[in-house]
């Protein structure tokens, strides 16, 4: 199953909410409030909280302006949020599509990770926009206009982060109609929080004068505004409603005693007066556009039937109707919340029958005029099923690659259960996005219900007709489509096996310029060959699925294949390779500046191999540069291989502690994913306890684990396995302990011919390594030389270091013994140098005209055991006429014809 590109354009954004309303005309100028916003500059949050009516937007709006007048460098970035805009990850979009209007460079990589599934850590996101934010110079004010509509913990928590760590230059606005859960009482204590509050923002006796006067075209006396006044608290809204309604009244004093009591009934009262006193076009036009939250003059056409909208929103404008307009162009409008919630509650009581009505023609406006998440809204508020299901096939592909499957979900969710059987597209789709969203609930009846209408379909042609296709294209792709969610569902399931028989399906029932799916199918298999331990068989699969998935430009996918391609080849001893692979996708990843998802990482697997290859320093560099990406950079798997990456490094610079701390946290951040768990997180907090010398912590993980000497081996199980073995050599070397190293030999034994039959190099180095160690231990010398050169061997070519240094068996003597021998000498000392021995290497035997090479040296020492000729070939992996070719150079070197006597002269010269 592929992850679509998140280099892919985003899905449109409402940019009528991130418009600052423009100032009123005759607006009433409050100086004293001003004064307190710009000494609220010089804090990190404005906070401006009251109920509804108070006038909130239209104070920051005009004050906004007035410094833009005052001081043209400083910018305003406006966000009105809404209800959808709870969900942590539509807030941030938006909150960075706010933020570009005044910068728009910042963000500009994170917009599309937003999108990724699974999202991205917030903080890091977070992260890296502060660190697009540090550069600047020039002061932003930033608004979050209606602050309780999006108002949730993720929502507070992200907001919180921004808080603490806000640039000087940059200054937050929160207006709400409640106290968001931010830490207000510590910004206070800083002196970093200015408040507005209720009392702050009713108007004096003066003010109410002026807007009832000046704002509202009002005659009245000053007893009269003084009543008013009283009566409402000095509440904008309420004035104003109070003042729609005094229009044409006559008895002016009468009206002003009428209404008395709470916000809500004196705005349900003032409403019902307004309204009455509307001519029955206007009346109707107020309450079937108020179910829309934006709306401009060709949408409200659409819904009321009324050609005259324009004409009828600027009058209701220049009314005062309390309508805000949200452009400068005029063109996109909302109601105030409360007058919008009361003309709703009127249309509920007088229009019951027209509401999905309503709600029909502003789907088919937007629709038709290209937005379709609006469409898809009005819908299902219209209770359309049969449309809403028809427009949500149409955009999953959209959804996809711009990675919604949240939305989807919810959608998908909100549709009945009979919708579905008559339209198999939507079932599979409804299957993917569960499995994206790591839901396997439901993913089998979703896919076989869409396998039961093809099969009656092959079946029974004419029921053709009964089915619902509303995309022919995805209708084709079913069977593969069905085949990629069955091996993905099987993978994650680890039914392998099954995984490797529906990926092979996939490209039989697809053409062969299909790229998307085939590069899925060759993906799964080579992460299912892998999970198996065929790793021959999992490389060639990696490559076909980077080449397919390359070609139609999704590199987000592909670099996931790169860093399991990359494992692998480290898993086989291939490290330089696997260091060359990541590097070429690093550059490949920061293409056009953008960053995208696995670079993180990239520079993981590079410290990994780093560290293998005894450079600490550029390890930890890598792993600095991962951090400072941020998670949001990464697989879902980075957050905890980070830092297992990092306890290594802390274990080799001696703070155990410190490296099992960093396991603890590991463990915690584990997510089950498609790439096999080949490095258990408990296995490697076992192989601490060992480093630690605390055995029996060691011996209760192999004992909690259930494993034994006499397991069924497999690839997956490998790394525990060796880590038992590493314990049993622990115990050996313990005199408390009764050594039982004849067994430990035997599973080590077994363990190296499964890995060199599986071409594990990287796991038979480590293997050769604890087995030299085992020889050594049981007074072996030869056989653990013979052990240790093997290892070094194949371990020299790829710069391995720290396998040998982090073995946990006393290697130390056997490395002298090896380097005195001249086995791999420049090795040999380097891998000293890092234990702290340093030896002064014994020099060429006298006797000999021409050392022999280390290569010789090898063979000389397998020529001392009782290893026939093609098993000495077998071991050293070479040819008979190879091993020939050494033995004749050795004994032309040591002056011997035969076997033996070249074994008594390398005797008699200390070669043995």
């Amino acid at each position: 199953m592929s992850e679509q590109s998140s280099s892919t354009a985003l899905a449109p954004l409402l940019t009528t909410k991130l418009y600052r309303p423009p100032p009123r005309p005759n607006l009433v100028v409050r100086s004293r409030l001003f004064a307190r916003l710009d000494e609220g500059l010089r804090r990190k949050l404005t906070l401006i909280s009251a109920p509804a009516g108070f006038g909130k937007t239209t104070l920051i709006s005009a004050w906004v302006a007035a410094c833009a007048q005052r001081e043209p460098r400083v910018a305003a970035a406006w966000l009105a949020l809404e209800e959808d805009d709870h969900d942590v990850l539509r807030f941030l979009t938006y909150l960075i599509a706010a933020v570009q209007t005044c910068a728009p460079t910042v963000g500009a990589a994170l917009l599309p990770l937003l999108q990724t599934q699974p999202p991205p850590p917030t903080e890091a996101l977070l992260t890296a926009l502060l660190n697009d934010l540090a550069p600047l110079t020039a002061p932003i004010i930033l608004i979050l206009d209606d602050y309780h509509l999006a108002d949730s913990q993720p929502v507070d928590a992200a907001l919180t982060f921004l808080l603490e760590h806000l640039p000087p230059h940059l200054h937050l606005v929160i207006t709400t109609r409640e106290d968001p859960d931010l830490p207000l009482a510590r910004l206070r204590a800083r002196a970093e929080l200015t408040e507005l509050r209720a009392k702050d923002l009713r108007f004096t006796p003066e003010e109410a004068a002026d807007f009832l006067q000046q704002a509202m075209g009002l005659h009245l006396s000053a007893a009269d505004i003084a009543a008013l006044e009283n009566r409402t608290e000095g509440w904008i809204a309420g004035l104003q409603l109070a003042a729609l309604s005094l229009q044409g009244e006559t008895d002016t004093a009468g009206f002003i005693r009428a209404f008395a009591g709470d916000h809500r009934y004196i705005v349900d009262y003032l409403v019902a007066e307004i309204l009455e006193r509307q001519p029955p076009a206007v009346r109707r036009f107020l309450l079937q556009t108020a179910l829309l939250d934006r709306f401009n003059a060709p949408l409200c056409a659409a819904v009321t039937g009324q050609p005259e909208s324009a004409e009828r929103l600027a009058a209701l404008e220049r009314g005062n109707f309390l309508i805000v307009p949200l452009d400068d162009q005029r063109q996109w409008y909302r109601y105030h919340h409360l007058f919008a919630d009361v003309l709703r509650a009127h249309l509920r009581a007088e229009q019951p029958d027209q509401i999905a009505g309503l709600h029909h023609r502003a789907s088919v406006w937007y629709e038709q005029n290209a937005l379709p998440n609006a469409a898809i809204h009005h819908a299902l508020l219209a209770r359309d099923v049969e449309r809403a299901a028809a427009l949500i096939e149409r955009v999953v592909p959209h959804l996809r690659r711009t990675r919604q499957e949240a939305l989807l979900l919810t959608w998908l969710q909100a549709l009945p259960e009979n919708i579905f059987p008559a339209r198999p597209v939507l079932s599979v789709h409804y299957a993917g996005t569960l499995l994206q969203s790591g839901r396997l609930d439901g993913v089998d009846i979703r896919l076989r219900a869409a396998e039961l209408c093809l099969e009656r379909l092959t079946a029974h042609p004419e029921t053709a007709a009964e089915l619902v296709i509303v995309d022919e294209a995805e209708f084709d792709r079913l069977p593969s489509a069905i085949a990629m969610y069955r091996a993905a569902t099987a993978l994650y399931q680890g039914r392998v096996s099954d995984t490797i028989y529906h990926a092979n399906r996939i490209p039989t029932l697809v053409h062969t310029d299909d790229h998307l799916p085939r590069g899925a199918a060759a993906g799964l298999l080579a992460l299912a060959y892998w999970t198996q331990g065929d790793l021959d068989a999992a490389r060639p699969a990696c490559v076909e699925s980077m080449a397919q998935l390359e070609q139609i430009g999704y590199l987000s996918d592909m670099l996931g294949i790169v860093i399991a391609l990359a494992d692998i080849h480290s898993t086989q001893g291939h490290l330089r390779a696997a260091a060359h692979l990541l590097e070429r996708g690093l550059q490949l990843a920061t293409t056009n500046g953008a960053v995208l998802r696995g670079t993180a990482d990239m520079h993981v697997g590079l410290s990994q191999i780093h560290y293998e290859q005894g450079d600490l320093a550029a390890a930890a560099q890598h792993l600095t540069h991962s951090q400072a990406l941020g998670e949001f950079a990464g697989l879902p798997q980075n957050r905890y291989r980070w830092r297992a990456a990092q306890a290594r490094i802390h274990a080799a610079e001696g703070d155990l502690d410190g490296a099992l701390t960093l396991l603890d946290e590991a463990e915690r951040l584990v997510e089950h994913d498609f790439f096999p768990n080949v490095r258990p997180i408990p296995a490697q907090r076992a192989r601490l306890w060992l480093a630690q010398g605390n055995l029996s912590a060691a011996l209760g993980w192999a004992r909690d684990h259930q494993l034994t000497i006499d397991d069924e081996l497999s690839y997956l199980r490998e790394y525990e396995h060796s880590t038992l073995a590493r314990i049993q050599l622990a115990q050996a070397s313990d005199h408390r302990a009764d050594p039982s190293l004849p067994d430990t030999l035997r599973f080590l034994e077994r363990l190296i011919a499964a890995a060199q039959a599986g071409n594990r190099m990287g796991s038979l180095i480590e293997l050769l390594v604890l087995q030299a160690g085992a020889h050594h231990l049981h007074g072996d010398t030869v056989a653990a030389l013979t052990s240790l050169t093997r290892a070094l061997t194949l371990a020299e070519p790829e710069g391995y270091v720290r396998v040998f240094v982090d073995a946990n068996v006393p290697l130390t003597r056997l490395l002298e013994e090896a380097a005195q021998r001249r086995i791999h000498p420049d090795y040999v000392q380097r891998l000293l140098n890092v234990t702290g021995t340093v030896l002064q290497i014994v020099p060429t035997p006298a006797g000999l005209t021409e050392p022999l090479s280390e290569r010789e040296l090898e063979v000389l020492r397998l020529l001392a055991t009782d290893l026939t000729g093609p098993e000495i070939a077998d071991q050293l992996m070479v040819s008979l006429n190879t091993l020939r070719t050494h033995t004749k150079n050795i004994y032309t070197k040591l002056g011997a014809n035969n076997r033996l006597a070249a074994l008594h002269r390398a005797e008699d010269l200390h070669l043995l």
